[in-house]
């Protein structure tokens, strides 16, 4: 997926600010001066909307909106994965198709959505992987069905195109998690049926303790930019594809919103101007909180000596919005990750590196 993402148009960024709306106020309570609220809900913001909640016994819709999956057996692992969860599985007409790297030509990948979406069997649907081609579908989805039908939706990495733009054009909270060819381990597994299946207003907080056989815990540490409480709706996923939306009316509402961001397999330059679109469209300016997560392989590349780290190009933008700003969320291209509920009203602790949902993001 990272050569789709190297050709984010960034000329689009300045027209991005007429497609940001408005969410609801969000309370910051930071150790930089309070701001002004700025961030009332526009009337054409839609309301949340919730999907029903996920029980033992329903059926999920495998789809494969993004790349292709070229064997058979990752395929029957995702199944018997998702049938382990206790789950029955319906593959979507064109989950084994391919067209070049995708799974499928656009109109079959946005069709399995859709079918899924309108077929009463179904309680759900679940990306099989990621990879890229997302955004060559994200205006091929019929909206106003899934209004009408709200179901859940998830996935995560190129994934980041539609659970933003289907909580953007409709309001159904959508599901930032492992795809179905994740590694499902305890962890991962923990926090998807806490949000998806058991409707707990889950705190997502990296493991503690875990030293290993060194003094200090040394894998999955949290740090923090600047300290401080916020609240606000969450909004964000993977930076490329995220920026890559700039400008559209897919992209997402940031306003009074708690933003995250992870990526992989980019040079920090690239990191720096994709994060460069993100504040020349406005999408950074009234922000509630940021949360970092895993930026996986993401290094300055050969013979790139002298360049700004990661350290210093979060700080040059996140630092002066005077919001609270933590690194190191389980969120991202890595084993363990959390369920993070797209839309759904959190409160985020930079100090402690929490992030606390205010209320369950299904039925």
């Amino acid at each position: 997926m990272t050569a789709s993402r190297r050709q984010i148009l960034t000329g689009a960024a300045t027209a991005a600010a007429t497609a940001l709306g408005a969410l609801p106020a969000a309370q910051a309570q930071t150790a930089a001066p309070a701001r002004d609220p700025r961030n009332a809900r526009a009337a054409t913001t839609p309301e949340p909307l919730r999907a029903r909640r996920l029980k033992v016994g329903d059926t999920i819709g495998l789809v494969s909106p993004a790349n292709a999956t070229y064997e058979r057996e990752p395929l029957e692992i995702a199944v018997e994965s998702l049938e382990a969860l206790g789950f029955k599985v319906k593959l979507g007409a064109n989950v084994r198709g391919r067209y070049g790297q995708f799974g499928g030509t656009d109109v079959q990948r946005a069709s399995d959505i859709n079918d899924f979406f309108a077929d009463d069997e179904v309680a759900g649907l679940l990306a099989l992987t990621g990879g890229s081609g997302c955004n060559r579908i994200v205006d091929k989805l019929n909206y106003a069905l899934i209004r009408r039908k709200p179901k859940f939706f998830g996935g995560f990495s190129d994934l980041t195109s539609l659970v933003n733009a289907i909580h953007r054009q409709t309001g159904l909270i959508t599901f930032h998690c492992p795809v179905a060819g994740s590694e499902w381990n305890e962890f991962s597994l923990q926090h998807f049926r806490a949000v998806a299946m058991d409707a707990q207003a889950d705190l997502l907080q990296n493991p503690q303790g875990e030293r290993g056989a060194h003094l200090v815990q040394r894998e999955d540490r949290i740090s923090t930019l600047r300290p401080g409480v916020a609240r606000g709706p969450l909004v964000g996923g993977n930076l490329a594809v995220l920026s890559s939306l700039a400008g559209s009316p897919y992209f997402p509402d940031t306003r009074g919103a708690i933003l995250f961001l992870e990526e992989i397999n980019e040079y920090i330059y690239r990191v720096d101007r994709m994060l460069s679109t993100l504040r020349l469209c406005g999408a950074l300016d009234q922000l509630a909180g940021v949360v970092l997560g895993k930026f996986t392989q993401c290094g300055p590349g050969d013979g790139s000596f002298g360049t700004l780290t990661l350290d210093e190009v979060f700080d040059d933008y996140f630092l002066p919005l005077n919001v609270p700003v933590y690194r190191g969320a389980m969120i991202g291209h890595i084993k363990r990750k959390f369920t993070v509920p797209v839309g759904q009203a959190a409160e985020m602790d930079a100090r402690a590196g929490t992030l606390r949902l205010l209320s369950a993001a299904v039925l």
